[in-house]
């Protein structure tokens, strides 16, 4: 038989009944048999413990769509280790402050990818956001495209104009979103520009993120008067509110900004619109060490990361995040078909976790 992928869990504690329901209910779901009992397992010396092996029909128990799992049942040599579930499942459900205080303990860096939402559909959204879920990332920025996107690059603008062609508003995006939350472990951020959530109405866009279980937002062009009264808001539907600071931020107004930001402080590697670039500004490190004297919150950098050595160097240089937008969005956007962008997009992101220590590998290769 053929094992695309096996997650081990343990299912011997006393109440982890729930491991065992998963398995049943997975491998019945899957290849129709039930009730196979793995070997024992020996968790240390002299104690054998029994473990089961939960095999996930991911569309339905786990973050994205994956192959199905098990074709047949196991033959009676498999014996697979008792390991606790990865924190790819314990994550689930977590905000954005308790995601970074998580890889905080683990010494790792949040890789926080960017796409646009409708580009360039939004069934082709949805599986882009199982796949980078699937893929690592921590925590993944959605942007609703409008029509005038200042802080955006011209890659970014295209994809917010095609994805406006094709009927993507706001309604639709909460829709699709509502569905696809509950099968990915990291949490959404929304990007959103002001004058798209005040045609919106702001009570009502912050209770409809409430509701489909987004976690944070992060609106480029908030005026700072705006900014106490959106953040009481906000934090009555469990809204993270991230502030953003560039590396020409004055020092006072920069603690001020890191002190009302939520969920992690958002550093713009350069003033101006995003996009790729060949290098990152080496004023980031200095500002960086800055911030890190103001507050002791996290911080992510964003605006020209593209490739593996800038995810290695902001590592280094004490970044908690990494966001990576215009690339990836480039790769859906411009691809011969969907399916062709979500290759090139799973494989680049791959890439760039992979290609950083300090990053932390997905639970499925």
């Amino acid at each position: 038989p053929k094992y695309d992928e096996i997650l081990p869990t343990t299912s011997d504690r006393s109440g982890d009944s729930w491991h065992t329901q998963m398995a049943a209910q997975a491998s019945q779901a899957v290849c129709g048999y039930s009730g196979h009992q793995l070997p024992s397992t020996r968790r240390s010396a002299g104690a054998a413990k029994s473990t089961t092996a939960t095999i996930l029909a991911v569309h339905q128990l786990m973050s994205r769509a994956q192959h199905v799992l098990l074709r047949s049942p196991p033959p009676s040599q498999l014996c697979i280790p008792a390991t606790p579930l990865s924190s790819h499942l314990s994550s689930r459900g977590l905000s954005i402050s308790e995601t970074f205080a998580n890889l905080k303990e683990q010494g790792k860096v949040a890789f926080i990818p960017y796409i646009t939402a409708g580009d360039p559909d939004l069934s082709t959204t949805a599986e882009a956001l199982r796949i980078l879920d699937a893929c690592g990332s921590k925590i993944i920025e959605l942007g609703i495209p409008c029509s005038n996107p200042l802080a955006d690059g011209p890659v970014i603008q295209a994809a917010a104009a095609r994805a406006l062609a094709k009927g993507t508003n706001i309604d639709k995006i909460f829709s699709m979103l509502k569905e696809v939350i509950s099968q990915i472990s990291c949490p959404i951020t929304l990007l959103a520009y002001y004058d798209s959530i005040l045609k919106y109405g702001v009570p009502r866009f912050l209770v409809a993120m409430n509701s489909v279980g987004v976690r944070g937002l992060i609106i480029p062009d908030l005026p700072p008067e705006e900014v106490r009264g959106f953040t009481k808001e906000a934090k009555k539907n469990k809204v993270e509110l991230v502030l953003i600071v560039t590396p020409s931020t004055q020092t006072e107004q920069m603690r001020a900004i890191a002190e009302a930001s939520e969920g992690f402080l958002y550093l713009a590697s350069h003033s101006g619109a995003t996009g790729a670039r060949p290098s990152i500004n080496p004023d980031v490190e200095f500002v960086l060490q800055k911030i890190r004297k103001l507050t002791n919150k996290p911080v992510s950098v964003g605006f020209g990361i593209s490739k593996p050595e800038h995810v290695r160097q902001l590592s280094t240089w004490g970044a908690d995040g990494v966001i990576v937008g215009s690339a990836i969005v480039k790769l859906l956007g411009e691809a011969k078909s969907p399916g062709e962008g979500l290759r090139q997009m799973e494989a680049f992101s791959r890439s760039l976790i992979n290609g950083c220590p300090l990053l932390e590998q997905p639970l499925f290769i």
